[in-house]
């Protein structure tokens, strides 16, 4: 590995817990360094509208993004933008992180990776990943302008994307795997109000067939067991999937212990069971996995990780 960069500490992802940290470090004096793999913000990103962030009203997750990344870098955190490979702890109790031809280290890390979108299993699902199905309205709803959506799932993501979607599809079907919906009253009374929209409650998608783009979408009354089926033109509809989400928790797997929904596991300081090493924000096991709550988790994340520094000096 070539260049060779040290810090106080590093953050990993640049959402709402990572900036957080870097925030919180700043002001401590830390030299901080958040390393973001995609846009600053992370998932929230990729978000229409965040309308539970308190004292920010509609703003969107774009805008939110920029806005962490300014506020971190204005108190002093710097942001490098890679794609991290690696992260180990050598004899000396310092991290490596592995990016590119760089090695960053540095006597503490944040891991606030977030999560990534979580598949249903149904067949077809990976082979049409991109061309056919896809896990974000905001990225993807324009190419569906005019055209049939199925929107999988019953919880608030999927109520709100879905709502969303009615701004592009000229038809919007919610494919609900319960009776019920799981999102909030609020969200749901907005959803059905719209035209656009009609749902298939006790119903699961069983494959979705065709060549290069889906032609067939097959579907099973999850109470009946009855299969059904409906062909439509290749390229005339799309499957949104949102069904939770998987930690990413790839690259401290040997370094932390993870919870039964496969998030780390910390204690209230937000430390892993590797000392330096603390975790923040929907990578970790928790219930409730939400920018207010991502934030919160950078926040302490950050002076648990000052005051694990401050032993050394």
């Amino acid at each position: 590995m070539g260049e060779s960069t040290n810090h106080d500490l590093i953050v990993l992802g640049g959402g709402p817990a990572g900036y957080s940290a870097a925030i919180y470090a700043a002001r401590a004096a830390l030299d901080v360094l958040v390393i973001e793999q995609g846009m600053p913000g992370g998932q929230i990103a990729t978000t229409d509208e965040v309308e539970n962030y308190p004292g920010i009203p509609g703003v969107t997750g774009g805008e939110l993004g920029m806005k962490l990344q300014e506020h971190a870098e204005r108190l002093g955190a710097a942001t490098e933008f890679a794609m991290v490979t690696s992260l180990t702890k050598d004899a000396d109790g310092l991290f490596h992180v592995g990016a590119g031809e760089t090695d960053f280290v540095a006597p503490a890390v944040v891991v606030a990776t977030g999560a990534t979108p979580r598949q249903v299993g149904f067949a077809g699902e990976e082979r049409f990943r991109g061309r056919g199905v896809s896990y974000c309205a905001t990225c993807d709803g324009m190419f569906y302008r005019g055209k049939r959506v199925y929107v999988v799932g019953g919880g608030n993501a999927a109520c709100e994307e879905g709502l969303f979607l009615t701004r592009f599809a000229d038809e919007v079907i919610m494919v609900v795997r319960r009776d019920v919906f799981r999102a909030p009253q609020g969200v749901v009374d907005r959803l059905m109000s719209n035209d656009k929209v009609s749902v298939r409650f006790g119903t699961s998608i069983v494959s979705l067939e065709g060549e290069a783009l889906p032609d067939k979408i097959v579907f099973r009354d999850n109470a009946s067991e009855e299969i059904t089926q409906e062909s439509l033109e290749p390229g005339s509809f799309g499957v949104f999937v949102f069904a939770g989400t998987q930690p990413a928790t790839e690259l401290v797997r040997d370094l932390v212990d993870c919870g039964p929904d496969g998030g780390i596991l910390t204690d209230e300081s937000m430390a892993t069971k590797t000392a330096g090493l603390f975790a923040a924000g929907d990578v970790r096991s928790k219930r409730l996995r939400q920018v207010i709550t991502a934030a919160s988790d950078g926040a302490i994340a950050a002076t648990s990780a000052y005051q694990y520094l401050e032993q050394f000096r």
